[in-house]
């Protein structure tokens, strides 16, 4: 990377693809944020940058480093791949890690203790998220090697299209409601309609719901 092109990322702040790090703080919280960003559309790490786009510096890259590493090959499920650089700003060293869209989707987190939920998380504005079980269903079905879909219209199907013609969004709780079904199937329902690119999946406010495409 040009210092160019990394000044130009720590002026435009956190956003979708870049996360700030002041210093390295634990191989889950960088875990989380490297599955968040392979989950979604890719972005940037970096380390020796904080909030306020302050460059601090790190005090030791190649322990950084050997740290990332580990996060990414211990801490995640399946490993992170990714790939990282020194660049000297200001005489001090920032350690710059891309981690591109995976096609191994989803990464889960694995916990130390091996007792909690592997959770997945995904990128959302400046923020990294834990994925909603629809958000999980669609990373699996988004890989190039994913099975072919095939759909059906029929009835639940016409009835979700005239309600968002009308009503502009929906929710899988609305979606049950309306066309009396489990929420299981309205779920699944959904899902292979996105996959299909027949409605588009959003997350807004801490509200997940779905639109016409």
């Amino acid at each position: 990377m040009y210092l160019v092109e990394l000044y130009k990322l720590i002026e435009e702040g956190e956003n979708s693809n870049v996360e700030f790090k002041r210093k390295f703080s634990s191989p889950l919280k960088i875990a989380k944020e490297m599955i968040a960003f392979a989950n979604s559309k890719g972005g940037y790490i970096l380390f020796g940058v904080d909030d306020d786009r302050r460059i601090i510096g790190v005090e030791s890259e190649k322990g950084e480093l050997e740290l990332i590493k580990t996060a990414a090959q211990f801490y995640c499920e399946p490993e992170i791949e990714y790939s990282s650089e020194i660049i000297c700003l200001k005489n001090v060293d920032v350690v710059v890690v891309l981690i591109k869209e995976s096609n191994r989707k989803p990464h889960r987190i694995i916990f130390d203790d091996d007792t909690e939920q592997k959770k997945v998380y995904v990128r959302y504005n400046d923020k990294s998220i834990l994925a909603s079980k629809e958000t999980i269903n669609i990373l699996k079905n988004s890989n190039n090697n994913s099975k072919p879909l095939k759909i059906t219209v029929g009835k639940i199907e016409k009835a979700l299209f005239e309600f968002l013609e009308e009503h502009d969004r929906i929710t899988v709780k609305g979606f049950k409601k309306l066309v009396n079904i489990s929420e299981r199937r309205a779920s699944r329902t959904l899902v292979n309609l996105v996959r299909a690119d027949v409605i588009r999946h959003h997350y807004y406010d801490n509200i997940e719901f779905f639109t016409l495409a």
